[in-house]
């Protein structure tokens, strides 16, 4: 009992540091908070053959955290990048804007733009689209136009000039650019970029700091990508929208928007037989840059697995970052093991199970190769190679091998840069080499943002294979740069980690 004991009042100890030095939310046991920790154990159990590859897990109920945990090398003082969860934080701009009579819902997207961005000839459906419509996913477009519209210089007056077919509100189609329209909106009428705008209103009182948001080349932030936030921001975020935007006893962003944000506007397939309806959290209905989800949740929601979860019967939040080509799967996961553990009591405390849940939340790591050994290290080691194959991005790289590390030079037409791998273990550091991101063709791509940080690891896969792994770990991606030393002819193969895109570049020996 007394060992029990000293084991709970560590735990505490603790989190209670962490509550003072990081504004943290309150931490509890699970099952304080009627969770039990067998389950949590249970779901990180299940994670790494399911797939997926999560980065970060955070779960939360009454307010308060019971578990959280990231997969080293992630950790929780980084920043993620949120693909489409940036889209529900554009949209509680518009609630804020709304809420200080700066713009209505039914306001004519049009307008707010000046002629020269306007089509010469207005059709009736662009004249009518409104505000709402933007929300709602529901502009009329018969395709996604962003891939068309983030390759223009204005990216407003492409937006407008792309035809709509179906009369606004009637249609769903998933529509970045239209949610990247309501951040141009906000700051028309605000004068202030919407992650200025939200600095005194959301993130302020919610103590979330040192985030960051794309922008494009009109100094308008992207508004459905390029956010970065870490994950107990994303966290604090949740936890707003359970609390129908109270926080700290102060109604900070109106209940009626929270409402309004997180309820069904627009079916997305009313067509789609029932049990397809049944197994999917994609056919739920959609909100305003929310989702429905099952289990009468709602959530915001990132391309490749990043997850607001919010689940208003159970009083819980659940925070997910990760990379998964199957974002279903990722949140089946969730369902599986996390929601049939919520309990309407508290349960008797088990401090055993407590010990080996946070024995296993510390040791959370993503698998990491071996090194093997290859003789080519001392061979290849300090030289510089030019490259000598077709359409040339990079000019010349280097190798060196020192002290149970790889660092690797390369250097292209903008700048030279050079990264470290760990020989099984990651070697941490900071770039500005852009990496592998899936609105990489957009115009200025990642203008306002920090460097990167990264961590690579190097392994041989065999006397001749150099694979280096290079991960941006305020991202959900990876640069898997392979090189093979084959009778004299180099190959080095770049392919990030969510993609069969592979360029391939031969290198010669040019000279030490």
């Amino acid at each position: 009992m007394r060992k029990n004991r000293i084991i709970t009042t560590l735990f505490f100890v603790s989190i209670s540091v962490g509550i003072f030095a990081q504004k943290s939310l309150p931490t509890a046991t699970p099952e304080s908070q009627g969770v039990s920790s067998q389950a949590i154990i249970d779901f990180l159990d299940a994670v790494p053959g399911s797939g997926n590859e999560y980065h970060s897990i955070m779960v939360l109920r009454h307010g308060k955290i019971i578990a959280q945990g990231w997969w080293n090398p992630y950790r929780s003082d980084l920043k993620h990048t949120m693909y489409s969860v940036s889209k529900s934080f554009t949209a509680t701009a518009v609630g804020f804007a709304i809420s200080e009579k700066k713009l209505s819902l039914d306001d004519k997207v049009i307008s707010f733009f000046p002629k020269s961005e306007i089509p010469d000839t207005v059709s009736p459906y662009l004249a009518s689209l409104r505000v709402r419509d933007l929300l709602s996913m529901s502009v009329g477009m018969p395709m996604d136009p962003t891939g068309d519209v983030i390759k223009n210089e204005d990216w407003i007056k492409a937006f407008l000039n792309t035809p709509i077919k179906f009369e606004p509100g009637t249609k769903f189609l998933y529509n970045s650019a239209g949610t990247f329209m309501l951040s141009a909106i906000v700051q028309k009428v605000t004068g202030e970029k919407i992650l200025d705008y939200l600095k005194p209103r959301l993130f302020d009182p919610l103590g979330i700091e040192g985030i960051d948001w794309e922008t494009n080349l009109q100094g308008i932030n992207t508004g459905g990508w390029g956010l970065r936030l870490k994950t107990e921001d994303m966290a604090k975020f949740g936890q707003l929208f359970l609390q129908k935007g109270m926080w700290k006893g102060k109604q900070i962003l109106p209940q009626e928007w929270v409402d309004a944000a997180s309820t069904k506007k627009i079916d997305q397939d009313p067509s789609a037989p029932q049990a397809k309806k049944d197994s999917s959290d994609w056919l739920q209905g959609y909100c305003y840059q929310m989702w429905r989800s099952r289990n009468n949740s709602y959530r915001g929601d990132g391309a490749f697995g990043q997850y607001i979860l919010i689940l208003p019967e159970q009083d819980a939040v659940i925070i997910a970052t990760a990379e998964t080509k199957n974002m279903q799967s990722e949140i089946n996961l969730i369902w599986k093991y996390l929601l049939p553990a919520f309990q309407p009591k508290a349960l008797p405390a088990d401090a055993k199970t407590l010990a080996t849940l946070n024995h296993k939340i510390a040791a959370l790591s993503l698998p990491i190769a071996t090194a093997g050994n290859s003789s080519m290290e001392s061979v290849i080691s300090g030289k510089k190679y030019a490259v000598d194959s077709g359409s040339v991005k990079i000019r010349n790289m280097s190798f060196e091998f020192k002290d149970g590390n790889c660092y690797f030079t390369l250097k292209n037409d903008i700048a030279t840069y050079t990264l470290g791998f760990g020989e099984g273990k990651w070697v941490k550091g900071v770039t500005t080499k852009p990496g592998p991101y899936l609105v990489a063709t957009a115009k200025g791509n990642r203008v306002g943002l920090d460097p990167y940080e990264i961590a690579g690891s190097y392994s041989w896969k065999d006397d001749k294979t150099l694979e280096l792994d290079l991960r941006y770990v305020e991202s959900p991606h990876t640069e898997i740069i392979k090189c093979v030393f084959d009778q004299g002819v180099t190959y080095v193969h770049f392919k990030n980690s969510y993609d069969n895109s592979d360029e391939v570049y031969k290198i010669v020996l040019a000279g030490n």
